[in-house]
């Protein structure tokens, strides 16, 4: 004998929910079909929560309809009213006016903070803080880079990764990518990547500000902070809102990179941030044909104004096709061997001797 939807609403009434009340009366029957011998419906609880606590009741319903005199077959699905999509973190947005600070603050999790600067671009000063930030990890230095050149961001491509950062689960910070055993974070990474940043200087401190403390770092034995070129807001702001470990001067040999590269070291001295010392980028170029070395930008200046001025030089880094190649395609020489990658490793490890990396 076929049943009739009222039949089966009565057998229905029988399943108790675990909140109280049961199926038929609490109207959770959507969709009931009588085919025959072939019985459907849909269950439909009022939240997610509910729903996945009934499916001893589902079970419980089917077994009762399917128990009822001429039913063949029961089909039933178990589904929630308005189910609610998985819960978002907040998206911490990134910009705004700085926020006040009474004085320099640590940045929780990183032992040292070294600035990667230079008095003019073009002279190499990221590619150098990318390669320097592998060859630490590479010494097994747990490092961070933050790209602290907010309107030209050179990071994600020359470490390989544009991935968009997560937020923590309380919205509160960001979690750097990693590329190569760095942490990363980049305004680069936040962006479209052809789209320009055009704030004025309230606005770059107040990024800046981001990137240094609402960023879940730790632990770092040291953050690489590839600054921007020149003596401005982002210069003053990173030396003046926490302690930093040092600055690294980087300057080709050539008069008139020097000439900048003296003006950043005459900042630093200023806002009291002591320069552990100058690397000569673009020192050596060493022909891969013949073996023959020159000097397209000439040859030792740079330690000779380290030695004018008494400070240490760290070492000197080649004019080379393949560490721009390497740059380009995301993988810095560094994570590789060759004569490249061991100036590199050099230079690293005469900062982790110094204690300061």
């Amino acid at each position: 004998m076929t049943r009739t939807k009222d039949s089966i609403m009565d057998v229905l009434a029988t399943v108790s929910l675990p909140d109280g009340g049961d199926l038929a009366s609490r109207d959770m029957i959507r969709a009931l079909k009588v085919e025959g011998g072939v019985v459907s419906f849909v269950i439909e609880a009022p939240s997610p929560d509910l729903a996945a606590r009934m499916e001893p009741q589902r079970h419980a319903a089917e077994a009762a309809v399917a128990a009822m005199d001429g039913v063949e077959k029961v089909t039933v699905i178990l589904t929630a009213h308005g189910a609610a999509p998985a819960k978002q973190p907040p998206q911490l947005k990134v910009g705004g006016h700085a926020k006040p600070q009474a004085g320099p603050e640590a940045v929780q999790g990183v032992s040292n903070i070294l600035a990667v600067a230079s008095g003019k671009g073009g002279v190499g000063k990221s590619t150098l803080s990318s390669n320097l930030a592998v060859a630490l990890a590479k010494q097994g230095r747990k490092v961070g880079i933050l790209d602290a050149d907010i309107l030209g961001p050179s990071q994600p491509r020359m470490m390989g990764n544009d991935t968009k950062p997560r937020t923590t689960p309380d919205g509160k910070a960001m979690v750097p990518v990693e590329a190569h055993g760095v942490k990363m974070i980049s305004i680069g990474l936040l962006i479209d990547p052809d789209q320009s940043v055009v704030w004025r200087g309230p606005m770059l401190i107040g990024a800046l500000q981001q990137l240094l403390f609402q960023v879940d770092w730790a632990p770092l034995d040291v953050l690489i902070v590839d600054l921007p070129p020149g003596t401005g807001d982002v210069q003053l702001t990173l030396s003046q809102k926490t302690s930093l470990t040092g600055a690294l001067v980087v300057s080709t040999p050539q008069d008139v990179a020097l000439l900048d590269a003296k003006k950043a070291i005459d900042m630093f001295g200023k806002v009291g941030v002591p320069v552990l010392g100058l690397i000569e980028n673009m020192s050596t170029y060493v022909c891969p044909s013949c073996g023959h070395e020159a000097h397209l930008f000439g040859h030792g200046g740079v330690r000779a104004e380290a030695d004018a001025l008494g400070l240490p030089f760290l070492g000197e880094i080649p004019l080379s096709l393949d560490v721009r190649l390497a740059g380009d395609e995301g993988t810095p020489i560094a994570a590789g061997e060759g004569a490249e990658a061991e100036a590199y490793a050099r230079l690293a490890a005469g900062l982790v001797a110094q204690g300061v990396a």
